[in-house]
């Protein structure tokens, strides 16, 4: 039995995206301020990234794992679930 990396393991998600994000930064003007950025380091599908003046995010790769949610320090990032039948679709391999 082969042990799988990480990257070969998230090739295996997929996603139905809603067109509406289910992530919110709640105040960009915080975001700016933070020095650390840790939501681009802890999030497991890279979905906040820094970009110019201003956080943004790729709801549309959400793991929804939450870490989100308890990881921003500032607790600027509203996190819900998507809407029914939308969000990851896990595989198993």
């Amino acid at each position: 039995m082969s042990t799988k990396t990480l990257e070969e393991k998230q090739y295996l998600v997929r996603y139905k995206a809603d067109k509406k994000s289910h992530l919110t930064i709640l105040d960009q003007d915080v975001c700016a301020r933070c020095e650390e950025k840790y939501c681009t380091h802890f999030c497991p599908g890279e979905v906040y990234k820094w970009e110019g003046t201003r956080m943004q995010v790729g709801y549309e790769g959400c793991h929804e794992c939450g870490s989100c949610r308890i990881g921003c320090p500032s607790q600027n990032i509203k996190w819900e679930y998507p809407l029914g039948g939308h969000g990851i679709v896990f595989r198993l391999a």
